[in-house]
């Protein structure tokens, strides 16, 4: 079968050919449906220069974001269908520390001595004809559409988990939300705080497409500039907003969300740009919060594939072949998509 490997630190990645897995115990192969080009696949080969925490050592399948239909069942496996769809859940833990135990194998406690973060990350994936997969990690989609589902698993687990946790903040009248950036994630935060929330959702970005696409959602936005902030407070009232959420996490972006807040707010941190905030007791509101999320629980990605089988996230997405699939990670290296790029192996 045809994937995207990748091979080499600092190196881009190469479509070659290569085995067709076959699943172990407790395993299923799935046939791809569709493949999420993500940010942080092309951190993997642009970025990185060793190996990172969990093992996540050169020469594997990218593809973290991952939806397709079960076309193999491995040893032990019973109660799933050949021919049905699934979401994969991509983080892989090692499924017995506390973490792990409440499904949340991105923070697994022994992260460090795991043979691989996840699918994608270190264990090949989705970037491919087929894919094995965990029975455990698989989101049943019914009859929604697979294809369209994919980015679901990272673009949509990661905001989520990040409001789901934020929502003491919003609960009741008169509360504001901040969206810093809006690409993928910013713009499916922005549906899921519509759907879960009352709050007035300010978004903001540099680009005013992305704008638009963020007011058609619900947002009232604020454009980049010397005075954003100003204008972002103004909007609250002068108070600040309650919750923030920043999907870039460069020191500017951090500035503008900690710049908004007010008084016993949230901040999180979602963008993994290496951006750094100077603390002091008298530039930050009183008993406010800056903290950071990584990705989601798989009993959220449950919960985020209810949320789009009901119409409450739909995720602007397009298309590539595998054919193509290496174009669609340099537009994505060059900011080049105004949408996630999916990759589908079995196009037409």
């Amino acid at each position: 079968m045809r994937a995207i490997v990748f091979n080499e630190w600092k190196q881009f990645p190469e479509l070659q050919e290569v085995a067709r897995p076959v699943p172990g115990p407790g395993e299923v192969l799935l046939k791809v449906a569709g493949a999420g080009a993500c940010h942080s696949d092309v951190s993997i080969f642009e970025d990185f220069t060793a190996e990172v925490p969990g093992n996540m050592s050169k020469g594997f399948i990218l593809g973290h974001e991952n939806s397709g239909w079960v076309e193999e069942l491995g040893p032990g496996v019973d109660g799933i269908n050949v021919g049905d769809a699934y979401l994969v859940y991509g983080p892989i833990g090692c499924g017995h520390c506390k973490a792990c135990s409440r499904g949340q194998d991105t923070y697994c406690e022994n992260a460090a001595t795991n043979p691989y973060l996840g699918i994608g990350l270190g264990r090949d994936g989705g970037m491919a004809e087929y894919v094995t997969v965990p029975v455990r990690n698989l989101i049943p989609l019914g009859a929604a559409d697979p294809i369209a589902a994919a980015p679901l698993a990272d673009a949509a687990l990661t905001p989520y988990h990040a409001i789901k946790t934020a929502l003491p903040h919003l609960n009741g009248g008169g509360r504001f939300a901040l969206v810093v950036g809006l690409g993928g994630l910013g713009q499916i935060a922005v549906q899921i705080l519509t759907a879960l929330t009352g709050a007035t959702i300010i978004a903001t970005d540099m680009k005013p497409e992305a704008m638009a696409k963020a007011e058609a959602a619900g947002a009232v936005t604020v454009p980049g500039g010397p005075d954003q902030v100003a204008k972002i407070r103004e909007l609250t009232g002068g108070r600040g907003v309650d919750a923030a959420f920043d999907f870039v996490g460069v020191t500017p972006t951090i500035a503008t969300a900690t710049g908004s807040m007010a008084q016993g707010g949230r901040l999180t941190v979602v963008g993994i740009a290496g951006g750094v905030h100077e603390w002091t007791f008298f530039n930050t509101p009183y008993e406010s919060t800056i903290t950071n999320t990584y990705w989601g629980t798989i009993e959220e990605l449950h919960e985020v594939v209810d949320m789009y089988r009901a119409g409450q996230i739909v995720p602007e997405i397009e298309t590539f072949s595998l054919d193509d699939s290496l174009d669609a990670y340099r537009r994505l290296a060059e900011g080049k998509l105004s949408a996630r790029a999916v990759v589908v192996p079995h196009q037409g």
